[in-house]
């Protein structure tokens, strides 16, 4: 059976970034880590839609209508649910990764779960480029590689 794995993509398909405005002070900084990633891997900014929403919870119907545009190969969702005094918090975070993950498998397109669902402010800034690496970044890098895996299949 053959093994696949990350091969060298070329960099002619569009993308989305949908990113929840709500923390905007952590989100922007996942949107600016993702940008450099791009700029690295020499992405062209023309093929690259930013959407901006609310908050997490519009994240999932934003993905699903990029994704029913057919003009998307990947969609990468970028946003921060902090952990608050009510249970607010997981309901949120529930309805954002099940409904992100439902939209890639009903439009079979990739939707990359960068939203972070951190206990408070710290864990946020600890992973957008703190001793917890980027999310941006790595979500930019998981797209990537699904494209490419799931371009061989």
């Amino acid at each position: 059976m053959p093994v696949l794995n990350m091969q060298k993509l070329a960099v002619d398909f569009n993308l989305a970034i949908v990113i929840s405005r709500f923390h905007s002070e952590i989100t922007q900084k996942l949107l600016d880590g993702a940008n450099e990633r791009l700029d690295e891997l020499g992405f062209p900014k023309e093929n690259l839609t930013t959407v901006w929403v609310p908050g997490a919870i519009e994240i999932p119907l934003t993905a699903q209508r990029l994704a029913r545009t057919q003009k998307f190969t990947a969609i990468i969702s970028l946003g921060a649910v902090i952990f608050g005094e009510t249970k607010h918090f997981d309901y949120v975070c529930q309805q954002v990764s099940q409904g992100c993950l439902h939209v890639g498998l009903a439009e079979d397109i990739p939707v990359i779960f960068g939203v972070l669902t951190t206990n408070n402010i710290e864990q946020a800034h600890d992973r957008t480029g703190g001793k917890r690496g980027h999310v941006g970044r790595q979500s930019v890098d998981a797209a990537f590689e699904l494209i490419s895996v799931l371009s061989q299949i």
